[in-house]
């Protein structure tokens, strides 16, 4: 994991760098990114109490010294103490304003899709949670992983000839709070429709899992939304996106019935 996914195959450096390099670049300051971590937890937090995340999570039972233990939810929301954030040293240069807090919590996790052709699923009388209406994804140089995310959801609007306004839920994996505020910012996106339930900084970003496990969250999150709507019979939209070590993200548009 730590090879593949924390550090740049060319260069060596972890990813954390490169968040530090472009969060200078564009001036985003230490106050900005721990703000925008503590809104992660305390919307993964409300999301637990309210119960979001209910029909989206299989329960794990593990033994534990003489015990066995019932996992059934995110153990990191829980932990996080937000007045100590903004305590926090760097992480990845003396002087730098990335932090353990306004990254994404290193975690263990799996997540599963099962994904069916429109005709199979008729034939066999299944009814699909979501809709997949295309994808897309944009090629950056490691090092500048953390802005692809916004390159490849503007190819995947113009594609789909969607606007931005007209998304209900985004789901933009937070690898680190900059990745999520840079395409927020450069979309000009609504900060409310972005990753309600949090994002990784509080829920973990288990490498590996975490494409899956966004699109389950915006799957499930659209279907609460469009319930508690007083226009239910509309489709709803969702896109969600992820940043990759590699530098090449791939977007996913849904629309939920």
């Amino acid at each position: 994991m730590f090879i593949d996914g924390l550090l740049d195959a060319y260069e060596g450096n972890l990813m954390g760098v490169y968040a530090q390099q472009i969060a200078d670049e564009k001036g985003y300051s230490r106050e900005v990114m721990d703000d925008w971590a503590i809104q992660s937890v305390k919307r993964a937090q409300q999301a637990q109490a309210q119960d979001w995340f209910h029909d989206e999570i299989s329960s794990v039972c593990v033994s534990h010294r003489h015990d066995t233990l019932n996992i059934a939810q995110d153990e990191h929301p829980q932990e996080v103490d937000t007045q100590k954030i903004s305590r926090l040293k760097p992480a990845f240069s003396a002087d730098g304003t990335v932090t353990a807090a306004n990254s994404s919590a290193i975690s263990d996790g799996a997540a599963a899709l099962v994904l069916v052709d429109a005709d199979m699923a008729k034939a066999k009388g299944l009814q699909p949670l979501a809709i997949i209406r295309g994808h897309a994804s944009h090629a950056r140089t490691p090092s500048e992983f953390t802005i692809a995310p916004v390159f490849a959801i503007q190819t995947l609007l113009s594609q789909l000839d969607w606007s931005a306004d007209s998304v209900d839920l985004w789901e933009i994996n937070e690898a680190f709070a900059v990745v999520t505020q840079i395409a927020v910012d450069a979309l000009a996106l609504d900060a409310e429709k972005v990753n309600v339930c949090g994002g990784a900084c509080a829920l973990g970003h288990p490498i590996g899992a975490s494409g899956a496990r966004i699109i389950v969250t915006l799957i499930h999150q659209l279907r609460r939304l469009q319930q508690e709507s007083s226009q239910s019979s509309l489709p709803l939209r969702g896109i969600a996106a992820c940043c990759i070590g590699g530098g090449k993200p791939p977007p996913l548009p849904l629309k939920c019935r």
